[in-house]
């Protein structure tokens, strides 16, 4: 399979927020229209202009396939060490159960560790159990307990 990596552009966010919709969770918080709000490019902006966010896609005879955002986040712990978080993680229905979900994980692993990463972390949705087996399959550990706290009405 040849999947090519590349950071997101203006012209991939309408696909991006396609598939981040295209699931029960994300049909109740996205919002796929045409046109799209223009909250969605002027996020895709700022994510744009910010060396440490890393909004990718992964594309298959040049459609994108699937997405995933990756932020550096430098920090004083382990000693000033620096940690990647991945997040919005989505292949396309039409395209799952082909590893390209297990590849976009291991371009990510490979972009933490050449960033010097000592860590790369995730949260994941606890009404995502499919999601949940396939990052332990992956290697990562559900050492810690992820809380969150809604502050706009809005998300």
């Amino acid at each position: 399979m040849n999947l090519i990596f590349r950071r997101a552009t203006h012209a991939d966010v309408p696909m991006i927020v396609a598939l981040l919709a295209n699931d029960p969770l994300g049909s109740q918080r996205e919002q796929a229209s045409h046109p799209l709000p223009a909250s969605y490019f002027a996020a895709f902006a700022e994510i744009n202009r910010d060396p440490n966010q890393q909004l990718t896609v992964v594309t298959l005879e040049d459609k994108v396939v699937g997405t995933l955002h990756l932020t550096y986040l430098p920090s004083l712990t382990y000693r000033g060490g620096k940690r990647a978080l991945i997040e919005a993680v989505r292949v396309d229905e039409n395209y799952r159960n082909q590893k390209i979900g297990q590849c976009l994980f291991e371009w990510a692993i490979d972009q933490a560790r050449q960033a010097g990463c000592h860590m790369l972390q995730l949260t994941t949705d606890k009404r995502r159990p499919d999601a949940q087996r396939f990052y332990e399959s992956l290697g990562f550990v559900a050492s810690h307990v992820g809380m969150k706290k809604v502050l706009s009405a809005e998300c």
